[in-house]
């Protein structure tokens, strides 16, 4: 295969961010082949046509089902918000392409579950958007993690923050509907819980508390509207691993931008690293001598690959796009059967849907749940 047809549905700030990987791919990693940019759809004519041109894709569309139709596309990029994901995803499996979803995988769990039915079926590649599992630090952090570097891990602490919904006065929009999902559990949470499954298998037991800081916001109708979902959620839980843990989300928290802070402690040492630092983390070891014991910081550097791909020199950093770059790097691995390929799967991704549905669980009967 020395080309593939790509179709992307929605090209909101997701959508860029695929059109951008799907554009920068084979220039970074030179393997693999080179991404032939289809059909895009958009919600009117107008708007397909012109970010099709800017993009640069070949044609456009205002029915998604016609982008799914067409035989020239064989791997479909649903950028589209949440409650469009499972639909778009199913019949483009039905329709025999690969699938690389935006997460999370859809706002109910039976929708999730027929979406896993629908890759099993097609037998065709299926990725979700968890980006930041593909950061080289993080990766680093894992390869510590196996070689036993801070020893046998006891607790961790995972924090994600922004404040896109900190503002009281807001206008009311859809990530404030019920139709959306539960809030900062999937819209954020999944991003931590893709971490914890990469760095150590994933939950088993969580009890979570979800609160809404603001009851209405303010509606292009001049009136006000009920919030239906949950801004805040705050977790216990039980790593595969035995270890505890603390998950910690806020969608408006004033000051942060973009953050997952992340702690691991073990038996011999820490690890420590802040998603707005992405280029860099902490690492504790008991073992250093005690005059000079501490923290240390390490910068990313061509040494912690794919990073090398990019920057020839350490210390200038990675951003955002280029780990969707990754992870479109690891979906085309996938698609040319590389078993090996790093990407978070469907089957994958209803682990950590279930981890969700079992905090919103936990949340309604106040008592811990199991994850089966």
């Amino acid at each position: 295969m020395t080309t593939i047809g790509v179709g992307l549905i929605g090209t909101g700030y997701m959508g860029k961010c695929h059109a951008l990987a799907w554009n920068g791919v084979k220039p970074v990693f030179g393997d693999g082949p080179k991404p032939r940019l289809v059909h895009l759809a958009e919600v009117s004519p107008e708007l397909a046509a012109r970010r099709a041109e800017e993009f640069g894709f070949e044609k456009s569309t205002s029915d998604w089902r016609a982008l799914i139709a067409d035989p020239e596309v064989e791997v479909v990029s649903v950028t589209t918000p949440n409650a469009f994901h499972a639909e778009m995803a199913i019949a483009a499996l039905e329709a025999g392409k690969h699938v690389w979803c935006e997460k999370p995988m859809a706002v109910g769990y039976a929708e999730a579950e027929r979406m896993v039915v629908a890759a099993r079926a097609s037998g065709k590649v299926t990725a979700l958007g968890y980006n930041y599992i593909q950061n080289p630090v993080i990766r680093h952090i894992r390869k510590l993690l196996d070689e036993g570097a801070i020893g046998v891990v006891n607790h961790v602490r995972f924090e994600m923050d922004e404040d896109f919904m900190a503002d009281p006065e807001a206008l009311f929009y859809w990530k404030s509907e019920a139709s959306s999902g539960y809030g900062a559990l999937d819209d954020f949470g999944v991003h931590p819980l893709s971490l914890m499954q990469f760095l150590f298998g994933g939950v088993t037991r969580v009890m979570a508390q979800l609160s809404k800081p603001y009851a209405d916001r303010p509606s292009r109708d001049g009136g006000r509207r009920a919030v239906e979902t949950w801004d805040i959620a705050s977790v216990l839980l039980e790593l595969r691993n035995g270890a505890s843990g603390v998950m910690a989300l806020d969608r408006s928290a004033w000051g942060r931008k973009g953050r997952i802070a992340v702690q691991i402690f073990g038996s011999k040492g820490s690890i420590a690293y802040d998603q707005e630092r992405m280029n860099e983390f902490q690492l504790f070891e008991a073992r250093d001598h005690a005059a000079e014991q501490g923290f240390r910081t390490i910068l990313t550097a061509p040494v912690h690959a794919p990073y090398d791909r990019f920057i020839p020199a350490p210390g200038h950093g990675l951003g955002f796009n280029e780990l969707k770059i990754i992870e479109c790097h690891e979906l085309l691995k996938a698609i040319g059967g590389d078993g090996a390929a790093q990407i978070v799967g469907f089957e994958q991704g209803l682990e950590i849907e279930r981890a969700v549905h079992a905090m919103a669980q936990s949340h309604r009967e106040g008592r811990l749940v199991e994850v089966d």
